[in-house]
């Protein structure tokens, strides 16, 4: 078992889970994050830290397991995150919608740290 990030993140990008994470597996788009799965050790620290909820293991919530696939594909090309950042101006606002992901998810990279 692993966690991953899922559609929740999107434009919300709390990043409240990266400061807590013992082994800086986070890494960072310009409007979601994600978590790599071969370094994450399943500790389960990030999951209650996330506002949105975003954070789930990848036995739930994933049964066709298209955000592990997202998680690791992104993690391979994103900088890494490790200190906590501001939260996009609207993301309170976002926080509520559903079905983000195919509306606002992007490929570019975010700053790092």
């Amino acid at each position: 078992m692993t966690y991953i990030v899922t559609d929740a993140c999107v434009r919300c990008k709390y990043t409240d889970c990266v400061e807590v994470c013992p082994v800086d597996c986070f890494y960072e788009g310009e409007n979601f994050l994600v978590i790599h799965p071969d370094e994450c050790i399943d500790c389960g620290v990030c999951e209650p830290e996330c506002p949105v909820e975003a954070i789930k293991p990848d036995t739930e919530d994933d049964p066709d397991g298209k955000w592990l696939a997202l998680n690791s594909k992104f993690a391979e090309v994103w900088p890494v995150i490790t200190l906590k950042k501001d939260a996009p101006a609207d993301a309170d606002a976002m926080a509520e919608e559903t079905g983000k992901f195919d509306k606002y998810f992007s490929e570019k990279p975010g700053s790092g740290d």
